[in-house]
């Protein structure tokens, strides 16, 4: 077997056995939180032969393993139980809020590396100058302060100080567009209106930016401390004095090498956007998977509640494998099957 494809496969048992530790730790703590998940569901007026209906039908008057059992069983056929909170389906409700979260997850990572790892990158090449002073001082306030805390100055800012972006919603309400992908900016695209495109892309760019402030700043300033120290190295201080161009030097003997230890830690920051996508949608409106989580939490909705932490643990995992999958394509020591 292929030590590439036997990598894939460790990580993917790896992987299931995580989430199968994952699901009994919060189906546990699901359970412990204070707070009965019935009564909050049918209300104070509901009779008791209601709510023990109700308590049976969910197994929760059965034993703790015992109603493992049952949730796992329905788990492996694909069914996460019913959502007290929108009274349908769990996996209806992830199918419908997971792509309005993947698509500011995308576009947040699109910005976090396309302003980041420039950044880095400049900073490096200015080293102990004042562009590099400068880069250093934006990316410390950028990892200082949580993304929700950006999400309310980039609203005052550029919603209220200065109107450019609206601060709710996905798309204005004046468009109908067919869900085909659920992602929004797919659809509008299928389904021929430009106009809608550039509504649903005003509406994204605010909370994305909110999202990726974080993951700017700690991708630049790793791409910075990886290259500075790359540029020590010998292949790279006889490129210079050869004589070689500072760009080329930069793109083809520095950055590569340096991108090998910072696309770990900038690929995990892109994966916690989803866990760290809570507060941002709340403050932006936006109808993603992050803010469904919040508000099963707060009613206490056991299926939903274990339902969105597998799904974010699953994505998270999955994350990880990429970036393995991108580091070992990135490092040819790894594909000529050599040791790193």
């Amino acid at each position: 077997m292929p030590p590439a494809l036997r990598a894939v496969l460790g990580k993917l048992i790896t992987t299931l056995i995580v989430l199968f530790g994952v699901s009994i730790l919060i189906f546990c703590i699901a359970r412990i939180i204070p707070g009965d998940p019935v009564r909050i569901a049918l209300g104070p007026n509901a009779s008791q032969d209601m709510v023990d209906a109700l308590r049976a039908q969910m197994h929760l008057d059965a034993p703790l393993v015992t109603q493992y059992v049952y949730f796992l069983r329905d788990v492996l056929h694909g069914d996460f139980g019913m959502s007290l909170y929108s009274k349908r389906p769990v996996i209806a409700d992830i199918a419908q809020f997971l792509p309005a979260t993947l698509e500011l997850m995308i576009v947040a990572g699109i910005i976090m590396v396309g302003v980041g790892l420039p950044m880095g990158i400049l900073a490096a090449r200015t080293r102990d100058r004042w562009p590099d002073h400068l880069v250093r001082v934006i990316t410390l306030l950028g990892v200082s302060a949580p993304g929700f805390v950006w999400a309310v100055v980039l609203m005052l800012i550029f919603a209220y100080f200065v109107p450019i972006f609206p601060i709710a919603g996905r798309i204005s309400n004046s468009f109908q567009i067919p869900q085909v992908t659920g992602f929004m900016l797919v659809d509008t695209l299928l389904a021929g209106n430009l106009a809608a495109f550039a509504d649903a892309f005003r509406h994204i760019i605010l909370p994305a930016c909110a999202l990726a402030v974080t993951g700017i700043g700690q991708s630049a300033r790793l791409t910075r401390a990886n290259m500075v120290e790359t540029y020590r190295k010998p292949y790279a201080e006889m490129a210079q004095s050869y004589g070689f161009p500072a760009g080329r030097i930069a793109r083809r003997y520095v950055f590569k090498p340096s991108l090998i230890p910072s696309l770990t830690v900038i690929g995990l920051d892109f994966a916690s956007m989803l866990g760290g996508a809570f507060l941002v949608e709340s403050v932006f409106a936006w109808p993603g998977l992050s803010r469904y989580g919040v508000n099963v939490i707060l009613v206490k909705d056991l299926n939903g509640i274990v339902g969105t932490v597998l799904v974010i643990a699953a994505t998270f995992l999955i994350m990880n494998i990429i970036v393995d999958l991108l580091v070992w394509w990135l490092n040819p020591r790894f594909r000529l099957g050599g040791r790193s």
